[in-house]
C-alpha cells in the first residue's frame, strides 16, 4: 500500500550477515516491552550476530540518545511516548509516516541516514485479518494519540467509510480529525465514558489507550455485540478490552498479534531495507518469533 521510500530514495542495502549489529526498542516506560523477545528470536534464527535491547528514553532524551550512537547500531523500534518524536528526527519516510505523523521504526544505514516507517499499520490490519475479520465499514475507537491513528489508517484500508472516536479531551484530537480528512473518512468524536453507547453497528471495537487509562470512566459494559474487538494491549494479556469481549464469547484481535505481525515488518526492514518484501523463509521466522513470544 506505501512506498518503501521517500520520494528519490535508494532502498538500504542488506546487511551482510558476518557484521555485528545493536538494535534497541526505546520509550518510557519500557521495561514491558516484548520486543527484544520477538526480535532476538528472529535474529537468531537467521544466523545473523545482531543485539537487541531496550533503552528508557524521553521525548526530550532521544534526539541526544540517536546523535550518541556508533555505526555498529542499525536500529530502533519506539514505543511510546517516542512515536512522533521518531517522525520529527528522520531524515526519510513513506507516505504512511506522514499522514500519521507518527513512526514506530527507524533504520539507521552505513552512510548516516535515519529511515522513518509505521508497521502499526500493517500490525493492526493482519491482527484483525487473523481474528477473521476481512472487511470494515463502520469502527468505533477509544483513543486519539499515535496508535489511534494507525489503527484509523488501517480500518480505512480495509474499507472503514466512518469511525466513532471516543477520548477523553477532544482538543487533542485534532492530529486524528485530520487524518480522517485525508482518507475522507466520516468521525464522530463522543466522550470516552460514552465508548458503550457508539459501539453497536461498529464492525470493529479498537482500544488504543495505555494499560489502565480510563478504564473508570469506560468499563465494564455490555460487549455482546457482533464487532470484533482489538485491544492493542499485550502485557499483561487480555487487556480491558479484550477481557469483557472474552468474558461473554466475543471475537477479538489479540495486541500480541498486531506486536509480532509489525516486528515481522521491522525485522524485514533492518535486514533488507524494505518492508513490503518477505524475506526468504519468512514463515519460518515468523513462527520463530511467534514461539519466543508464546513462552515471553
Amino acid at each position: 500500500m506505501w512506498p518503501n521510500c521517500a520520494p528519490g530514495a535508494e532502498p538500504a542495502r542488506k546487511t551482510p550477515r558476518t557484521v555485528s549489529r545493536k538494535l534497541a526498542v526505546l520509550g518510557h516506560p519500557v521495561a514491558h516491552s516484548l520486543s527484544p523477545v520477538l526480535h532476538g528470536a528472529a535474529y537468531a534464527h537467521l544466523g545473523l550476530d545482531w543485539h537487541y535491547g531496550r533503552h528508557e528514553v524521553r521525548e526530550h532524551e532521544l534526539a541526544g540518545f540517536l546523535d550518541g550512537l556508533d555505526r555498529s547500531w542499525r536500529g530502533i523500534s519506539a514505543t511510546m511516548p517516542l512515536k512522533e518524536e521518531l517522525f520529527r528526527i528522520a531524515d526519510e519516510w513513506d507516505d504512511a509516516v506522514a499522514l500519521t505523523g507518527a513512526a514506530n521504526t527507524l533504520l539507521l544505514t552505513d552512510d548516516g541516514r535515519r529511515i522513518a516507517r509505521n508497521t502499526d499499520i500493517a500490525g493492526i490490519e493482519r491482527a484483525l485479518r487473523d481474528a477473521g475479520v476481512d472487511e470494515v465499514r463502520h469502527a468505533s475507537i477509544a483513543g486519539a494519540g499515535a496508535t489511534a491513528r494507525s489503527v484509523l489508517v488501517a480500518l480505512a484500508g480495509m474499507g472503514a467509510h466512518s469511525a466513532s472516536v471516543a477520548v477523553r479531551d477532544a482538543g487533542r484530537a485534532g492530529a486524528l480529525v485530520a487524518v480522517a480528512e485525508q482518507l475522507d473518512l466520516e468521525l464522530d468524536l463522543v466522550r470516552l465514558g460514552d465508548l458503550e453507547h457508539v459501539v453497536e453497528g461498529a464492525d470493529v471495537v479498537a482500544w488504543t489507550l495505555p494499560n489502565g487509562v480510563g478504564l473508570s470512566q469506560v468499563l465494564p459494559f455490555d460487549a455482546r455485540t457482533t464487532a470484533v474487538a482489538l485491544d492493542v494491549t499485550y502485557h499483561p494479556w487480555p487487556g480491558p478490552l479484550a477481557a469483557q469481549w472474552l468474558e461473554v464469547g466475543g471475537r477479538v484481535a489479540s495486541g500480541r498479534d498486531m506486536l509480532l505481525h509489525q516486528a515481522v515488518r521491522q525485522v524485514r526492514f533492518f535486514v533488507s531495507g524494505q518492508t513490503d518484501e518477505p524475506l526468504d523463509n519468512e514463515a519460518s521466522i515468523e513462527l520463530a518469533m511467534r514461539t519466543a513470544l508464546d513462552a515471553a
